[in-house]
């Protein structure tokens, strides 16, 4: 038959478990990525202009 695209002697049934196993592994590469997110970033160090909060320092 011209234009057919699977093997002349494949299962019908093969084709649909080619298509699950592929959506599997897109969902699981989909989840690996969403949950490898960026790093948090390191604290500030504090402010060199900021003084005692202590009134009576002054």
């Amino acid at each position: 038959m011209p234009g057919r695209t699977s093997a002349p002697y494949e299962r019908q049934n093969t084709k649909y478990v080619r298509g699950v196993a592929a959506a599997v592994v897109a969902v699981a590469a989909l989840i690996t990525a969403a949950n490898a997110g960026p790093a948090h970033a390191a604290p500030a160090p504090p402010a060199a202009h900021i003084t005692s909060a202590d009134p009576r320092s002054h």
